[in-house]
């Protein structure tokens, strides 16, 4: 959210209107995996979804450093609505996962924790682009350009991809209390039972 429209204004020359009406498809895409988010976890863990939803966002970070004032905007458009659909099922799971094995006494402390953890994870992402950016300028001595974002996209997205190794160590059936995978319906297990 900050460097894509950075890079579009300063990179490509479109207004900040122009920008936003570009950027805005991938808030669509967060919208519309809210309709699938309880059957993906629930058919794949928050593990499995976790790590790889980690890459995938990632490169669906690094992708934006492809991009070119050629590039069509069709192709543009659907990339950020694909990526905005990955990034928000990975940050609904990651959620969704910090309250799951929490009892409901100890909610309302974890709250706190977490929406400032999440605040300083947006910080720190936003001064990381924006001193990669600054370095980028001191280094060749001009105004930014276009490589300089590409730079930044893919160093930024390098970043990201390093949260697959903390999700690497959560145990197989992480959250499954609230994603119900790996759990069996009741049905099943009584009709077991009385055989």
């Amino acid at each position: 959210p900050f460097l894509l429209p950075l890079m579009l204004q300063i990179g490509f020359g479109l207004t900040p209107f122009q920008s936003g009406l570009i950027t805005f498809v991938s808030a669509i895409g967060a919208i519309g995996m809210k309709l699938v988010t309880t059957r993906v976890f629930r058919l794949a863990g928050f593990r499995r979804v976790l790590v790889f939803g980690s890459l995938i966002s990632a490169a669906s970070v690094a992708v934006n450093g492809l991009f070119t004032p050629e590039t069509p905007y069709l192709v543009i458009l659907t990339i950020l609505l694909v990526g905005g659909f990955l990034r928000s099922m990975f940050f609904t799971g990651v959620n969704a996962l910090t309250y799951a094995d929490i009892s409901a006494e100890d909610t309302s402390k974890a709250t706190p924790i977490a929406a400032v953890g999440q605040q300083l994870s947006i910080a720190l992402g936003v001064a990381v682009a924006g001193g990669i950016l600054e370095v980028a300028t001191t280094v060749h001595g001009g105004p930014l350009m276009l490589a300089d974002f590409h730079a930044a996209f893919f160093i930024v997205a390098a970043i990201s991809a390093l949260a697959s190794l903390s999700f690497l160590r959560l145990s197989p059936d992480a959250g499954s209390a609230v994603s119900g995978h790996g759990v069996r319906p009741a049905k099943v297990l009584e009709s077991e039972a009385s055989s």
